[in-house]
């Protein structure tokens, strides 16, 4: 019986947790690389090299190609570095949208560093 109790009880932890946990789906957000780039391009290559072949250091600001080559960088750390306020950025309040997209971007260039 108490056996019984137990394992009713661990199985209702289990599922109160996993009812609490946000969907994966609303944790990682999709976007088009494309759409990114243009983004990039217009708010970030005042300080950042946002394309892959662009060189030039601006005031040891980390390229986008040297940000997709650090292996801590995922959809989920770009998303809560985009979502935030650092004081060496500006605050440009990107929609969730807009982050996808440029995390998108980001990511894709991950691909270029193994060629």
């Amino acid at each position: 019986m108490i056996e019984k109790f137990g394992a009713v009880l661990g199985a209702g932890v289990v599922a109160i947790a996993l009812a609490a946990a946000p969907p994966v789906a609303a944790q990682v957000l999709t976007g088009d690389a494309a759409a990114g780039q243009k983004l990039a391009q217009e708010w970030c290559s005042g300080c950042h090299a946002v394309n892959p072949r662009d060189t030039q250091v601006r005031d040891n600001v980390p390229s986008f190609f040297s940000i997709a080559s650090m292996p801590s960088t995922t959809s989920l750390s770009l998303q809560a570095w985009l979502q935030t306020s650092h004081p060496r950025m500006p605050d440009w309040e990107l929609t969730r949208p807009q982050i996808a997209d440029v995390v998108a971007y980001i990511l894709s260039l991950k691909s270029e560093t193994l060629h």
